[in-house]
């Protein structure tokens, strides 16, 4: 592994959800990953909370455990697990009542000066309680930050209670509203893309671009959180923060400076300028759709009414795609299609830019057909850029064309493996830097777009349409993009 930059100062990391599965799958790996980079300083703590009790010795044969499923063998160093293991305890407190409050103040009393980390991994509904609780038992100094999952809320309404309960408590520079998304490499690269190269600028406009793609594709069921999932759905679960988040970082404008409010000063504008779709739109610009039993990598998986804690009535979405429209001058004309969905064919999480084709042709048919450009950034597996030309083929024979694709490999290019977002977005938050976190008001203007779908599917009151796992969802989604002329991405997939 590389080595990391930018040493961090000491910190105390409190996880509020130690034992959950976000602590054991991504919080605590990337917190190793920061040690393994010499990124920890030796007085830096990591305190799991949890309601049940427990020593530190067990928690850290939890972790042990837990990390080592989630985590490659050759990530995992004995080494570094040495000193890792060291810096784990944890804390039996119980987050709405009193008891292990007072423990855990004594713990970090013993370095009032030191930054403090507060990561709430648990339910939203939480969030305030918790705050309110750090508060009471003053923990909250200059120094402290509070980390919130997504959901921020369940709408508009429970986002706006959330941010005034967690807001009373904690000033706004030192909340951090996580999408991790936005840390993945891919989509930092999107940004040197845009504004370090004067290649694209010109051409990133609706003059050049036909329509932009955002796909977030999952293989997996609801798994374990099915309670959660059946009140969610596939909006508020992904569409709310994930995918609005990559639309925004596409659609907007250069800022003056690359710094926490600069960048989120033109994220919400994008947020602002997003066109409703309201009952009259909804059958032209969404689908849903519900995950019907299938087979899923050759392994035959069932439907969602099936799943454990779903309602066999349930009228929940696990797929959504959406024709989106941002009303600005750049955009005016530009389609966005978003698509993201549960039990589908492939995982993928990629971004597509596709251009206009040539004005004219002066190649003859022989050469073949012309494919417009496009540039394709693949968040997940294999994170990569790719911008597809056309070339002509070797040899003799006349003039034969065909599309290519410049390929960059962040893996092949720099030669090490892509960090998890969580490894990059913990460090930020340790410094204070709140860049890549989403401020209060842009929560809300995504929430208030995003229940003008809710509302308008509530008033129409039409089940989702069934899919088979397995494939790429409803085929009213293919559907939905042929009207316009379009197709979804081919090598993402596009048809059932």
């Amino acid at each position: 592994m590389p080595p990391l930059n930018r040493p961090l100062t000491p910190c105390d990391y409190v996880v509020f959800g130690g034992t959950g599965d976000l602590a054991m799958r991504k919080l605590l790996p990337s917190l190793f990953q920061r040690d393994r980079g010499e990124q920890l300083p030796p007085e830096d703590r990591i305190i799991g909370v949890s309601r049940q009790a427990m020593s530190d010795d067990r928690y850290v044969a939890m972790a042990e455990e837990g990390m080592r499923r989630h985590m490659k063998p050759d990530e995992f160093d004995p080494a570094v697990w040495d000193r890792f293991s060291g810096r784990l305890h944890h804390a039996a407190i119980d987050a709405t009542g009193e008891s292990g409050w007072p423990e855990l103040a004594e713990t970090l009393g013993a370095a009032p000066d030191r930054v403090r980390m507060f990561y709430l991994a648990t339910a939203p509904d939480l969030f305030g309680p918790i705050c309110e609780r750090l508060q009471a038992a003053g923990l909250v100094t200059e120094q402290s930050r509070v980390v919130l999952e997504k959901p921020i809320g369940h709408d508009l309404y429970s986002a706006r209670c959330i941010n005034e309960r967690v807001g009373a408590v904690f000033s706004e520079h030192q909340i951090f509203r996580i999408d991790h998304y936005v840390g993945k490499e891919t989509v930092q690269n999107l940004m040197a893309l845009r504004f370090a190269n004067v290649l694209f600028q010109p051409l990133w406009n609706s003059t050049s671009i036909d329509h932009v793609q955002i796909t977030v594709a999952e293989t997996i069921g609801v798994e374990s959180r099915g309670g959660y999932y059946d009140h969610s759905g596939a909006l508020r679960d992904m569409v709310q923060n994930h995918l609005l988040q990559l639309l925004c970082l596409v659609a907007m404008e250069p800022p003056l400076h690359l710094d926490k409010d600069s960048v989120r000063d033109e994220k919400l504008k994008v947020l602002r300028a997003l066109k409703p779709i309201g009952r009259d739109q909804v059958p032209a610009c969404t689908v849903r759709g519900q995950y019907r039993a299938g087979a899923v990598d050759g392994a035959a998986v069932r439907g969602y009414l099936e799943e454990s804690g779903i309602a066999p009535d349930s009228g929940t979405e696990t797929f959504v795609a959406l024709r989106v429209d941002v009303q600005n001058w750049r955009w005016t004309g530009v389609p966005f299609y978003l698509r993201t969905g549960k039990r589908l064919q492939q995982k993928v999480s990629e971004i597509v830019i596709q251009f206009k084709p040539v004005p004219y042709s002066i190649f003859p048919p022989t050469s073949g057909e012309l494919a417009a450009n496009r540039l394709v950034l693949r968040l997940q597996p294999d994170e990569a850029v790719r911008l597809h030309l056309m070339a002509k083929e070797p040899g003799p024979g006349g003039m034969r064309l065909r599309e290519v694709p410049l390929n960059l490999s962040f893996a092949e290019t720099f030669k090490h493996p892509v960090s998890d977002a969580y490894v990059r977005l913990l460090g930020d938050v340790v410094r204070g830097d709140p860049t890549l976190f989403m401020r209060r008001d842009e929560v809300e203007a995504a929430w208030v777009w995003t229940e003008s779908i809710l509302e308008a599917w509530q008033t129409r009151g039409e089940p989702p349409k069934p899919y088979i796992a397995g494939t790429w969802g409803p085929s009213t989604a293919i559907a939905m993009i042929e009207r316009d002329g379009r197709t979804w991405h081919e090598d993402v997939g596009g048809g059932q």
